[in-house]
């Protein structure tokens, strides 16, 4: 028997769900990673469980909420983009309307949480939300509008850190430069399976202001990423479980770059690479834990 639209109709729920790209948790992750190491590495490995959680559902809120507020600028220039296209409001699945109300429920989550927080890390979090608002339209007049990303996620690390610590030192400035550089890597890598049609709409991203010279960008980011996390390492007097982890993250990081100079690659091995940097950046995590003890 033929179905109704009405019943192949998505049902709503798992629109929004599509929305806040929770069914591709790897985005989520990968915010929340730099978070964790901060919190990890400012209490010498042993944070409070419930600012934990608090860090943990406060970058859940905030991703969510970029996530809208992504695909809200972008709804006319996703269904020009093979990866995009599908996205709710790209498709007309969702409404604007909706689309902004789930927007704005998934920022005053976050601020509900930021109270939690001390007065510091309170500003900064409040400092981050334009960055977020405004991100999606670097693309549109900003060459490289992955560094607008990059230091977006860097408050990940200013935000975390300074919750625990009620400061901001030169750890804390190596660690987001740390994290600034591994972004600026792995979402340039993301951008290159975009890069015919950015072409073709007339947007900006990393991948296409470095043309040719993309691998090399990439695998200097991520050798500066390598080098921040050695002097944070030294300068906090990290153990060798950390190391040891810092090792492994750069055999991964040069495989990578190594790969990423082959000629013609299929689209869907940059999005595998991208997955590939969570998994790097729980890694690095278990050596902070580890060799912060």
């Amino acid at each position: 028997m033929l179905r109704t639209p009405e019943q192949n109709q998505e049902p709503v729920w798992l629109v929004i769900i599509r929305l806040l790209r929770w069914h591709k948790p790897e985005g989520r992750l990968i915010l929340m990673i730099p978070a964790l190491w901060a919190v990890f590495l400012a209490a010498a490995g042993k944070p409070p469980l419930p600012l934990v959680g608090v860090i943990v559902l406060g970058t859940l809120a905030t991703s969510a909420a970029g996530c809208v507020v992504n695909d809200l600028w972008d709804r006319d220039i996703d269904p020009e983009v093979e990866r995009t296209r599908d996205r709710p409001l790209a498709a007309r699945t969702l409404s604007i309307k909706v689309g902004i109300g789930v927007g704005i429920v998934a920022l005053s989550c976050a601020a509900i949480l930021a109270f939690y927080l001390n007065a510091l890390t309170f500003w900064l979090s409040a400092a981050a939300v334009p960055v977020i608002l405004l991100y999606p339209g670097a693309k549109r007049v900003f060459p490289v509008p992955q560094l607008v990303l990059s230091i977006a996620w860097g408050f990940a690390v200013l935000i975390s850190w300074s919750a625990v610590t009620e400061t901001i030192s030169q750890p804390t400035w190596i660690l987001w430069g740390a994290t600034v550089l591994w972004t600026l890597g792995f979402d340039t890598v993301y951008a290159m399976s975009d890069r015919e049609d950015d072409r073709r709409i007339g947007v900006n991203s990393s991948a296409l202001f470095f043309g040719n010279y993309a691998p090399l960008a990439i695998g200097i980011f991520f050798a500066g990423t390598i080098a921040l996390l050695a002097w944070l390492g030294i300068v906090i007097h990290l153990h060798i479980a950390f190391w040891i982890s810092l090792a492994i993250a750069t055999i991964g990081w040069i495989w990578q770059s190594l790969r990423l100079t082959q000629q013609n690659l299929p689209n869907p091995v940059y999005g595998e690479m991208f997955r590939q940097n969570v998994w790097i950046g729980f890694i690095l995590l278990a050596g902070m834990i580890a060799g912060s003890l």
